[in-house]
């Protein structure tokens, strides 16, 4: 009996496996990290065979702790890191290189000179983004470049291109001769080489970074009823079932807060933050440093689109306090140490390790901490990295209300870090505004759990899953306006030292 729907959620620094009933509510879960590597300053990989391994002992996990087994799941759906740029030949499925992760910096002067000859409009008007290195084209055309014999590979059919969610699937459904080379709509406008009006990928695109089109996986619906493939018997799942969802993590993370409706909005907190603000069938350019993306397209239905605020470094900044700093054993700690101070006593940090995403878009930042004095403590720097969340996610809605005329009342949150109670009241003190958190926080995963029941018929339509969203826990902000703007000032200021660190001439 399919009394459930699973989903993939593989993140930026775990894989986890989670199972979900008709109510939406959490059945089982299982959850494991994998290594970053960080082989030199700004570069940031992931081992994709590592990562396909996890995504299978996640599975096998959760179904085991449920007791469950495939025959009790009616759909499976995927949600990734998007952007992480993975190449591998398709007849050994052997990767020709590591996974290079969204957050990586090598291609920042591919980028500055796309700029410079004036490529940077056209892939803004035909791929709603600006020339980043967040982004997977230039990635993929630096793989091809530099690592040997990739680009001869390519030519011969012998290297395919997929981000994080094409390798899984590719694996789940076959693997080597038989596995499903695709990937949605919402990954593919990740890349810089979608065109987001026909809705595939742009020769010109592919020729500005010198992509062969035949590496790149079919495009198909973010809930497809027609599935993308079956699982195998003698892979994870030790079953078929239908693989028939698949979104960008904070695309998946829409759907699952229902942000159904032209207008609404949502802010996932994670590795980075990642505020989505639904625009309908509409593609609306932004004028304020935003990302025009594509939300997601269920089934025939016609694509829904987004404006969307990307911060590269939130919850990892917590994780560098534990790991490269140690004042923290936990991430959960900072809360904690946050507490032992009243304010952040002047000091502000901006974690710009990968550069400034939205709304700056500078490669040449890098990050600082400012405002030290002997009077400040650990608990003052746990506090100022709290607060830098906060306030970058102030850039962003600051950005948003610019773009849309859209002037949120309630901010509607996700993710791992919102279990932090006072980051969350922090939040609603900067923006001035209420933050409410679902019943259930992890919204990525149930996200894709509902498209992929959309697809088979477990859930019948959006209404349906509209009606399953429950508020958890809601902040109201207490800080005085006066004490707000205070506070963003000096936030403007701590901005305008991180800028031209790095030379990308």
């Amino acid at each position: 009996m399919t009394r459930y729907v699973g989903a993939i959620d593989q993140g930026t620094t775990s894989t986890r496996f989670m199972v979900f009933d008709h109510a939406g509510r959490e059945v089982a879960r299982h959850q494991l990290e994998h290594q970053q590597i960080l082989p030199q300053a700004g570069w940031v990989e992931h081992d994709p065979v590592e990562i396909y391994q996890r995504t299978c002992e996640a599975v096998e996990g959760a179904l085991s702790r449920a007791n469950l087994t495939a025959r009790d799941l009616a759909a499976v759906g995927i949600t990734n890191q998007r952007e992480t740029t993975v190449v591998w030949n398709p007849k050994t499925g052997e990767p020709l290189y590591n996974a290079i992760v969204w957050q990586d910096t090598r291609t920042d002067r591919l980028m500055h000179k796309l700029e410079q000859d004036g490529a940077g409009d056209t892939i803004r008007r035909k791929a709603g983004l600006p020339p980043a290195t967040y982004f997977s084209g230039g990635k993929l055309q630096w793989i091809l470049d530099n690592v040997k014999g990739a680009r001869a590979a390519a030519e011969r059919g012998e290297a395919v291109f997929g981000n994080i969610d094409t390798w899984i699937i590719w694996n789940l459904t076959g693997g080597a001769g038989s596995g499903a080379h695709i990937t949605d709509v919402t990954n593919a406008s990740r890349t810089m080489l979608f065109n987001l009006e026909t809705l595939d990928w742009d020769d010109e695109l592919l020729a500005l970074f010198n992509i062969p089109r035949q590496m790149l996986p079919a495009v198909r619906p973010s809930s497809d009823a027609n599935f993308y493939g079956m699982t195998q018997r003698d892979g994870a799942f030790k079953g078929e079932i239908p693989l028939c969802a698949d979104l960008g993590d904070q695309q998946a993370a829409t759907v699952g807060q229902v942000c159904f409706a032209p207008g609404e909005a949502k802010n996932t907190y994670g590795t980075g933050n990642f505020m989505l603000l639904n625009t309908g069938a509409e593609i609306v350019p932004s004028h304020a440093g935003l990302l025009t993306t594509v939300c997601y397209k269920l089934g025939a239905a016609h694509s829904v689109y987004a404006l969307e605020g990307s911060i590269a470094v939130t919850g990892s900044a917590v994780q560098w306090l534990r790991d490269q700093l140690g004042i923290i054993k936990q991430a959960s700690d900072v809360e904690t140490l946050a507490n032992t101070v009243a304010d952040n006593g002047g000091v502000y940090f901006v974690p710009a390790f990968s550069g400034l995403f939205a709304p700056y878009w500078r490669a040449d930042a890098r990050g600082c901490i400012v405002g030290l004095s002997r009077f400040n403590d650990r608990g003052h720097l746990a506090r100022a990295t709290l607060e830098s969340i906060c306030y970058q996610t102030r850039d962003v809605l600051d950005a948003m209300t610019k773009d849309s005329g859209v002037r949120l009342e309630v901010l509607k949150v996700d993710g791992g870090a919102t279990v932090n109670d006072t980051l969350m009241q922090l939040q609603a003190d900067v923006l001035g505004v209420p933050v409410v958190r679902p019943v259930v926080a992890e919204t990525t995963a149930l996200g894709a759990a509902y498209a992929a029941g959309l697809a088979v018929g477990f859930w019948t339509d959006t209404d349906e899953m509209r009606r399953n969203w429950q508020a958890g826990k809601r902040w109201e902000p207490v800080w005085s306006a006066d004490q707000r703007e205070a506070g963003y000032a000096g936030w403007g200021k701590a901005i305008e030292r991180t800028l031209n660190w790095i030379d990308v001439n």
